[in-house]
């Protein structure tokens, strides 16, 4: 049995009661920490953004009207806090992305062999070696379930653009999980 409720650990972060804060962090660390590290570039760059995020929770819990769930409220938090993050002056400086002119193929399959034997590390990994901007589109787009037109208002840039990093990130990923599958196989031919 939980020490306390959902409703007196709101409760307690907004009156800025440290244990309470406390209490929540340590509950939602390592759901949040997954979502922040599949759009920063490595765990450290992930911990920031947690942290910034929780920030923006305790600043603003106030907000919170006791309507839907309370983790849906954090989870887009953190979300915006890394797409802020991603958003900054360093991004734009470092991202030269003209795709707008190139073909989106609508038709992308997804062989999921290599899946089933990745571990979670070893995925996030890979999702961390995309571009970052292919990184964000593909992290909106599957795993907060975005649309393309979404995606475009969120990050300024077209549906088309945010179409092909999708068709991008696959390509990536797949090939990637198929090298990695075939090292796997040669390292346990060697081993027998």
């Amino acid at each position: 049995m939980p020490l306390y409720s959902e409703q007196e650990i709101i409760e307690g972060c907004r009156k800025s009661d440290r244990t309470f804060q406390e209490h929540l962090y340590k509950e939602y660390y390592s759901m949040f920490l997954k979502v922040c590290a599949r759009y920063a570039r490595d765990m450290q760059d992930a911990e920031q953004l947690l942290n910034d995020g929780f920030l923006k929770v305790f600043l603003n819990i106030s907000s919170y009207k006791n309507k839907g769930s309370f983790a849906g409220w954090m989870r887009r938090i953190m979300v915006n806090t890394c797409l802020d993050h991603l958003r900054s002056n360093y991004l734009k400086d470092t991202m030269i992305m003209h795709v707008n002119a190139m073909p989106v193929s609508n038709k992308t399959s997804v062989n999921n062999s290599g899946l089933e034997n990745i571990e979670f590390k070893e995925l996030l990994g890979l999702i961390q070696s995309l571009p970052v901007m292919t990184r964000t589109v593909f992290n909106l787009f599957v795993f907060e379930g975005f649309n393309h037109k979404e995606i475009s208002k969120q990050l300024e840039i077209s549906e088309k653009t945010s179409h092909w990093h999708v068709h991008q990130a696959r390509e990536v990923l797949q090939k990637k999980l198929k090298k990695n599958e075939s090292q796997k196989v040669m390292y346990e031919s060697k081993r027998i």
